[in-house]
């Protein structure tokens, strides 16, 4: 596509390489790259969980199940595009994504679970919302400054 019409904006190389995608990403501010990994991860929360709902799957167990498999991917996506190298070995870090995140979805399923049995009983994709948002600002930072922090270099001694 280097002749197409969309070369003379590098779509090309963009499309053509995986990379162009990173490079790309890693252009937007973190907390943009954040939100975006987090709109993906909501979207397919909402999506699982109303194919689950749909099949009679309880909104609390579906709830459940929903945001465990979106946990996973963004986790995945949170360490390919939004946070640097922590210099952590995968599992470390995985354990330390683990602990912010079971807190920050522990408040999301618990602000979910209220107003699902509360205000939006008829609503529940809203409740996944309202819970999402609320999770988001204790997992951005929990993940910022926890799980995805430098590892500190320990002093050497003299």
């Amino acid at each position: 596509m280097a002749n197409g019409k969309f070369a003379c904006f590098g779509a090309d190389r963009i499309l053509s390489a995986p990379q162009g995608w990173r490079a790309l990403l890693a252009k937007l501010p973190r907390p943009l790259r954040f939100l975006g990994v987090g709109g993906l991860g909501l979207a397919f929360d909402i999506v699982l969980f109303t194919l689950m709902y749909m099949q009679g799957v309880p909104a609390l167990a579906a709830g459940f199940l929903a945001q465990v498999a979106a946990t996973v991917l963004t986790w995945r996506l949170n360490r390919a595009f939004t946070f640097d190298r922590s210099g952590r070995h995968q599992g470390e870090e995985a354990v330390r994504y683990a602990a912010v995140t079971a807190v920050a979805q522990g408040t999301s399923y618990a602000v979910f679970a209220v107003l699902v049995l509360t205000l939006l009983a008829a609503f529940p994709q809203a409740a996944i919302v309202v819970g999402a948002a609320v999770g988001a600002l204790i997992s951005y930072n929990g993940h910022r400054l926890f799980a995805f922090a430098p590892r500190k270099s320990s002093p050497r001694a003299p």
